[in-house]
């Protein structure tokens, strides 16, 4: 993975400066800043889903596998009695 140093940041910054203008420049930096944060939060919002998603399909898994532990009990049962 790249990495980026403080060299690459001081002339990325120095370019959006020169392009987007001294003036507009926080601006600009304001909306990227809550872009990122909904970014984030949609991801994390994701995350959340996918992980909920998961625990209900283990919890589904664990109830299925223990019914077919309980019927195969019964089962065993007839044939002994």
């Amino acid at each position: 993975m790249p990495q980026i140093g403080w060299l690459e940041i001081l002339i990325v910054v120095s370019i959006a400066i020169i392009v987007v203008g001294p003036k507009d420049f926080p601006i600009m930096l304001k909306k990227v800043g809550s872009w990122i944060g909904s970014v984030k939060r949609y991801v994390s919002n994701v995350q959340s889903e996918v992980t909920s998603l998961e625990d209900e399909a283990k919890n589904i898994y664990d109830s299925s596998d223990n019914k077919i532990k309980n019927k195969e009990n019964i089962t065993e049962e007839k044939k002994d009695a």
